[in-house]
């Protein structure tokens, strides 16, 4: 994956962009791949064909079938909107579907049976296997993905306390790692404890690389939105810095980008590199991690609203969701939506 220098110039400079001006083509090779989503905000693709997608407001799983039906597969039960809290990431590996929701007093992850198949999708019994999150009305994370080594991960925002986020005791601010049954892994970084990395403010995004490296986005306050290698342990500095510091004790971001630029949400891997879905921002990030500097570059800018989310799709592609329908975009005439965009017309730009 071969990006221009030239995108890393945005990274470093507060401020240097404005609203984003609309572009109404869309790129060559797009596909519309369906309309009419109500404040989606993750989706995941099954290895029958039919993607699952999560309605933060409703609390409802809608399934879009191989054929292009979009039907409802569950309502999670329990799940308490409002302000940035809803029903939010979903996952699903070996039978079940992991849910991160806001429930009446926090926020927590459930386990499903996944029944039936494609175009018949429904949950079964459900488990809570992780609770005692903090809430609020923002910051609450919410990003669930297994890693490489089969455990799940878990982003955690410090819901509007940033002490949070340096108290080892709290898992707001952190991104966490648990086995699939809630259990916590004996080589966590701190033993006995589900918390990976912390001093993060509002993650959102993790993927893992070819070399199974975990990155993470993440939501800056006024200054500095940041991309991140995350290390088991590290402490990224939230609240005592913000972006990079060249702080002792501290992870600096690897990249980081004004607040107008980005607003980081989801975040995938595929054919070499990553791609960043960008709320404020309203732009794909596409960053090369290869050779001696990390290069990144802004797309689609403008030109769909609102990213919520990105994930690989078929054939060099990455699914893109659009989030103009939560309370906080401009709805165009059919949004939400997925869209399905090659990765070398990103990579382009």
């Amino acid at each position: 994956m071969k990006l221009v220098a030239i995108g890393t110039v945005a990274l470093l400079l507060a401020g240097c962009a404005a609203t984003p001006t609309p572009h109404d083509t869309p790129s060559p090779g797009t596909i519309e791949i369906i309309t009419g989503l109500d404040s989606p905000w993750s989706m995941v693709r099954l290895a029958s064909g039919s993607t699952l997608i999560s309605e933060r407001d409703t609390g409802t799983i809608t399934e879009l079938t191989p054929d292009g039906v979009l039907r409802v597969a569950a309502h999670v039960a329990g799940v308490v909107s409002g302000g940035e809290g809803g029903l939010l990431g979903l996952e699903v590996a070996d039978g079940f579907l992991y849910a991160y929701y806001t429930a009446a007093d926090d926020n927590r992850v459930e386990r499903f049976a996944l029944d039936g198949g494609a175009g018949s999708y429904s949950l079964g019994a459900g488990t809570v296997i992780l609770d005692g999150l903090a809430k609020a009305r923002n910051h609450d994370g919410g990003r669930i993905k297994i890693g490489p080594d089969g455990d799940l991960y878990v982003t955690v925002g410090d819901a509007g306390d940033p002490d949070r986020a340096q108290d080892l005791l709290s898992p707001n601010g952190k991104i966490l790692r648990i086995h699939t049954d809630g259990s916590i892994p004996a080589d966590n970084p701190f033993p006995g404890s589900p918390v990976y990395s912390y001093g993060h403010r509002n993650p959102q995004g993790i993927a893992w690389d070819d070399n199974g490296q975990l990155w993470a986005a993440e939501f800056g306050q006024d200054t500095w939105d940041e991309f991140n290698r995350i290390e088991a342990g590290g402490n990224y500095g939230w609240p005592i810095v913000e972006g990079i510091a060249n702080r002792t004790g501290f992870i600096d971001p690897i990249l980081q980008w004004s607040t107008d630029q980005a607003s980081p949400s989801g975040l995938a891997f595929a054919d070499g590199g990553f791609f960043l879905a960008s709320l404020r921002g309203q732009r794909i990030w596409a960053i090369d991690p290869n050779g001696p500097s990390i290069v990144a570059r802004p797309t689609l800018v403008a030109t769909y609203g609102r990213l919520r989310d990105v994930i690989p799709g078929p054939d060099g592609t990455v699914w893109i969701l659009t989030n103009n329908t939560d309370g906080r975009g401009d709805p165009r005439p059919g949004d939400d939506r997925i869209i399905q965009v090659p990765t070398n017309v990103l990579i382009r730009g």
